[in-house]
């Protein structure tokens, strides 16, 4: 069996583990540490991986570093082959090195020797150490896991930036990725939108989806942004954007960036609105990653498509896309972000090794932690909690749904990537329009424009959703049915889009049989889901965060694996009002 530990040192920080190509464990550092967008060496997510998947690190065959040079400060952490070391201390790896640590935040951060309690992470001296460039890692975790067999595909990975690439083209046949072409920094469509973000006064590499959920509140204004993004014409960058530096502040852990253009984007949404400034970023972006995506298609002769990077977090363009008519199978990698690097790494390592090994298209992300009954009762009695452990915990939660109460829903193996997939998530009845700005104002109090999403049961697609394909992972939205917008409002919308995750029983069968349940008391077979936390924070991850959230949220419900947890002070306010 071939083991391999694959990691990402940087903005979203993360590791995983393969054994024999399968993906055994996966998380972001944020999730342990609880700093959101974590750049940190991923020393924690390395042992928790380590340890879930019960190996020693001496029994790894391959450590893979997403990114082209292994970053300097990982020989702190490493107790690196005597073949590495001699390579760490050769010149032009040290320089190399040393210029990547300046340009990119997170590393530099140890001096000397670690603490004797932070033992390095032990090698065998036969294991392999490679490195796998930012954007292949991002086309790998797309291909690799899209399961085509030997259908060519166009994979195309975009983002802000990595190894000096920010857009590029791959074609995928085979199982063998193979470069097409690709494009430096000044072709980045992911800093045109992040400059975009903090022009609004939000946080550049972190909070995009805020003017993609507010872009459908406003009316484009084409040309209002001309000069501040790259243009690109039949596939190709034609016209490159100078972005200059960028100011960069490390922040306990994580990484806020500024970029030269945000001030007079700031200035122009003041003057147009930021209603409508949203729309026009949003229309700008589609209107050049589809005059880079949809003739490449054409040239490469293919209609089915992977993509990976941060610009395939934006759901709407991903719709777009498809609702096009010239692609058949579209697949984005649902952590397209730099925290599926690590997988994209290790993937990569593990099929240039492995060259005819065939892979499938994976059905979830419950790659994280879990934790039984035994452990959760514990955590409750150890707060002394009143709690009752119902026999049929489905029903009984689809109840407490049908009183419209918010409720914390915490089971199985956490999600990998940025979407809660009914593993740590919060609750609600969709079928009453005022429970998003509930939950928006008493629960994630975050902005009243941000929408929520809908999880529902596989076979009620074509009931709720217009022209959709097979969506498990909240990637993409859709337009939702005529007959069905009135019925389910609270996860429907301004622009009557829905970004859905269809659950199927064989994946997750509590979360199916809850959905189920509720749409045996009301007809709707869907429930609102959204993250477990708050604004600003990552997602739960283990029951005693969950806890805390609980009690610091305007949630009614907790239900922590068989067990449910009553907020008796807001269910005695609510009674009594």
């Amino acid at each position: 069996m071939v083991k391999i530990l694959g990691f990402n040192y940087g903005h979203d920080a993360s590791a995983c583990v393969l054994i024999d190509g399968e993906i055994k464990a996966a998380i972001a550092e944020e999730r342990l540490t609880r700093i959101k967008n974590d750049a940190s060496f991923p020393i924690h997510s390395i042992r928790w991986c380590l340890e879930w998947a019960g190996l020693e690190s001496s029994d790894l065959d391959m450590v893979v570093s997403a990114g082209q040079v292994l970053r300097l400060d990982a020989q702190h952490f490493f107790d690196f082959p005597p073949s590495i070391q001699q390579g760490l201390s050769g010149l032009k790896s040290r320089i190399k090195m040393a210029v990547r640590d300046k340009l990119f935040p997170g590393i530099g951060v140890v001096q000397g020797e670690l603490p004797l309690y932070c033992k390095k992470i032990e090698l065998r001296p036969d294991c392999q150490v490679v490195t796998v460039g930012h954007h292949l890692a991002h086309a790998a975790s797309a291909y690799y896991t899209a399961g085509l067999g030997n259908k060519k595909t166009l994979i195309v990975t975009m983002d802000g930036l990595g190894d000096y690439t920010s857009s590029a083209l791959w074609v995928g046949e085979n199982n063998r990725i193979t470069p097409l072409r690709s494009y430096d920094r000044s072709s980045s469509v992911g800093w045109f939108y992040g400059n975009a973000t903090e022009g609004l006064g939000w946080r550049h590499g972190s909070d995009e989806w805020k003017v993609m959920g507010l872009a459908p509140y406003g009316n484009p204004q084409p040309g209002a942004l001309r000069g501040f993004h790259p243009i690109y014409e039949g596939g190709r960058l034609v016209g490159p954007h100078d972005y200059g530096s960028f100011g960069i502040w490390r922040d306990h852990g994580s990484t806020h960036f500024h970029g030269k253009d945000a001030a007079e984007l700031g200035a122009i949404a003041e003057k147009l609105g930021r209603e409508d400034f949203s729309a026009e970023v949003q229309r700008t972006v589609e209107e050049q990653m589809e005059a880079f995506i949809l003739p490449s298609l054409r040239e490469v002769g293919t209609r089915t498509v992977c993509c990976s990077g941060g610009c395939f977090l934006n759901v709407k363009f991903n719709q777009k896309l498809w609702q096009t008519g010239e692609v058949e199978d579209q697949w984005i990698y649902p952590d397209p972000g730099d925290a599926g690097l690590a997988i994209g790494a290790a993937l990569h390592a593990f099929y240039e090794r492995n060259p005819t090994r065939q892979n499938s298209r994976i059905k979830d992300l419950y790659w994280g932690p879990s934790y039984t009954d035994q452990e959760i009762e514990t955590v409750l009695k150890e707060r002394g909690l009143v709690y009752e452990k119902p026999a049929n915990l489905s029903g009984h939660v689809a109840d407490l749904l049908v009183k419209n109460y918010a409720v914390g829903w915490f089971q199985g193996r956490m999600e990998a990537g940025p979407r809660a997939l009914g593993g740590r998530s919060i609750l609600m009845s969709p079928l009453l329009a005022e429970n998003k700005d509930r939950i928006n104002a008493k629960v994630k109090y975050r902005e009243a424009f941000r929408p929520f999403c809908p999880s529902m049961l596989a076979e009620s697609r074509d009931t709720y959703l217009r022209g959709a394909r097979d969506e498990r992972f909240m990637i993409s939205s859709f337009d939702a049915a005529a007959q069905k917008k009135e019925k389910i409002p609270a996860v429907v919308h301004v622009d009557g889009t829905v970004r859905p995750q269809l659950v199927y029983q064989d994946v997750n069968p509590r979360y199916y049989d809850l959905i189920q349940a509720f749409g045996e008391r009301t007809g709707e077979s869907v429930i609102l889901n959204t993250s477990f936390n708050v604004k600003g924070e990552p997602i739960v991850c283990h029951p005693r965060e969950a806890v805390k959230c609980f009690f610091d949220t305007g949630l009614e419900a907790l239900v922590l694996g068989s067990f449910v947890v009553l907020n008796l002070n807001l269910n005695l306010n609510k009674a009594l009002s």
